[in-house]
């Protein structure tokens, strides 16, 4: 598609924007892992009290929304993600006035709320699986059940294999096997079924009622399977995912369902949101979620995948800045989330892990559309790597040939005050250990201090706010593409041709990325060295010190600049 065609689409779909309330795709969103946020009441694991206790740092921070992790009854074989009840609180977590009294007071604070709905499988304690293994008829029509094969139906009916490893069917006393692409506690729901697809339009309903202004779609490309259930032909399933066409992902009878779930979205007034955690094999085709008339966002895991390398970065960004593009829609960026290590962690790890993080949020920032923010990457937590076996709860960890069962590192609870555990996290202990020193990494200890990545992230989505040039281009983006194309014409500009968003590459030493969008620039070094460049405008704000006459510039190692042009 060319930039003209795109830009008109763009120029099209952003035109009401502004008059239409369409605040998520420019929005920062912070995910809260509940669990491992505040404890409000002792008993180590995080909770919804705790949560609204702590609700004034986000706001501070500069966030727009608060998206939770899931919170509803379930038997936690998977943090939660297996639910047995989606209309009632765990008491884990509290109850449904503390959900209530969350959200109110989200809103009182100017802070939108997200919510998880987990729609491809459920609990095996959920109603409904508990009538199908006692046999009620047509109760394993919502769900997956086939017979084995082999002559005494003792082997799978397939050959796909569970995301957290091992096979992924379990077979029922009576001889059955029902599947579950993940855990043998999380049986996946039959999308066929009309009765599926009226509970989950219930269910939408009634969260929607009670003032939540979204929601996360877990596992939003599995929902439909190929027809016939094929087999695959070969192992290691999971390495596949994302990079290769599935039969049980990215299916395209899943878009219906997407678009049912819009319209409904669309018939509460205060433009609430739906956002699909969707593993798509190309950007093209991730961008399907995305259509006007499906999801609001997609998560972008090419961008939170990307190795810190300039040329591979550039890429991402161009293809998914393109493919989002073609569909009207902004993209969304990610660096980290309740499943991956963490990247400071990522990037190397210590002072280099640290510095590289800085950069990557800065530039994460910078780029067009909405990020996601996860819990304590504003404080520049790396991945806790040593956790004793018995104490990991991740559900893969003790299987095999699935992921690598080490999602609990990043799961460890926030840091919030103090110098010994618990840090501030609640009056006792937590679910998981915290380490030694993190309080120097707390909340409390990095308030005020200008070096701190805390203020880091608090200067940049204070910035973000003010300069016109980032966030997600609206009424706007069509004036500032051709005025980008006519310094084009006119030869006095320089770099590549504008993108449609209005963002433009410029010509930058080997090792650096050099953007600008309207009024801003930003330069990112993924050198291990300084490298020295005209400056491109004012500094405004940098992840490291930068030294300029204001006519050159020294940019730090591993580090971002934005800059006012």
């Amino acid at each position: 598609m060319t930039h003209e065609l795109m830009a008109s689409r763009l120029a099209s779909a952003s035109s009401n924007a502004t008059a239409s309330g369409r605040w998520w795709r420019d929005a920062v969103i912070y995910q809260v892992y509940v669990r491992s946020f505040a404890d409000s009441d002792g008993d180590g694991v995080g909770d919804l009290r705790g949560v609204r206790e702590r609700l004034p740092h986000l706001a501070r921070l500069g966030v727009d929304a608060v998206w939770l992790t899931p919170f509803y009854v379930s038997p936690q074989a998977d943090g939660g993600y297996d639910v047995e009840d989606y209309r009632a609180v765990d008491p884990l977590f509290g109850d449904l006035s503390d959900a209530d009294e969350l959200v109110r007071a989200a809103h009182a604070l100017g802070l939108r709320v997200i919510v998880d709905v987990v729609a491809n499988h459920t609990s095996e304690r959920h109603a409904w699986f508990r009538a199908a293994l006692a046999g009620e008829p047509g109760a394993r029509e919502r769900y997956l059940f086939r017979p084995g094969r082999g002559a005494d139906g003792a082997a799978p009916p397939n050959d796909w294999e569970s995301v957290f490893g091992g096979p992924a069917w379990t077979r029922t006393p009576d001889g059955d096997w029902y599947l579950h692409l993940f855990a043998p506690q999380q049986p996946d729901l039959n999308w066929d079924h009309p009765e599926v697809a009226a509970e989950f339009s219930s269910v939408l309903r009634f969260w929607l009622d009670l003032g939540v202004d979204g929601f996360r779609v877990d596992v939003a490309h599995g929902m439909v399977k190929a027809p016939g259930l094929p087999d695959i032909g070969r192992g290691a399933q999971a390495t596949l995912i994302g990079t290769e066409p599935l039969p049980f992902f990215d299916q395209d009878r899943v878009h219906e369902i997407h678009r049912s779930w819009r319209r409904l979205l669309d018939s509460y007034e205060g433009a609430r949101i739906g956002v699909a955690e969707a593993w798509a094999p190309t950007s093209e085709r991730l961008a399907l979620y995305v259509r006007a008339d499906e999801m609001h966002q997609a998560f972008n895991f090419r961008f939170l995948n990307c190795p810190w390398d300039p040329a591979t970065m550039r890429t991402v960004i161009d293809e998914s800045l393109a493919a989002t593009a073609s569909v009207g829609a902004p993209t969304t960026w990610v660096l980290s989330n309740h499943d991956v290590v963490r990247h400071v962690t990522r990037y190397g790890g210590g002072a280099q892990g640290l510095a590289r993080a800085r950069a990557a949020a800065l530039l994460m920032l910078a780029l067009p559309g909405s990020a996601y923010v996860y819990q304590g990457e504003e404080l520049g937590l790396p991945e806790v790597a040593d956790l004793p076996d018995g104490v990991r709860q991740d559900p893969a960890f003790r299987r095999t040939a699935g992921q690598d069962g080490l999602r609990d590192g990043c799961r460890v609870p926030l840091p919030w005050s103090g110098t010994e555990p618990p840090y501030g996290f609640g009056p006792a202990g937590s679910w998981l250990p915290q380490p030694a020193g993190w309080g120097a990494l707390s909340v409390a200890a990095q308030t005020g201090d200008p070096h701190s990545t805390l203020e880091l992230y608090r200067a940049a989505l204070e910035l973000r706010r003010a300069l016109p040039g980032l966030g997600a281009p609206e009424a706007g983006v069509e004036a500032e593409t051709e005025a980008a194309r006519a310094a084009d014409e006119r030869g006095d500009a320089g770099g590549e041709p504008p993108h449609p968003w209005g963002m433009r590459w410029l010509a930058a030493p080997p090792g650096v990325l050099l953007f600008t969008r309207p009024g801003f620039g930003c330069t990112l070094n993924t050198r291990c060295t300084a490298v020295e460049l005209p400056a491109p405008g004012r500094p405004v704000l940098s992840s490291a010190p930068v030294e300029t006459d204001g006519r050159t510039v020294v940019l730090p190692p591993d580090s971002c600049t934005w800059w006012a042009l």
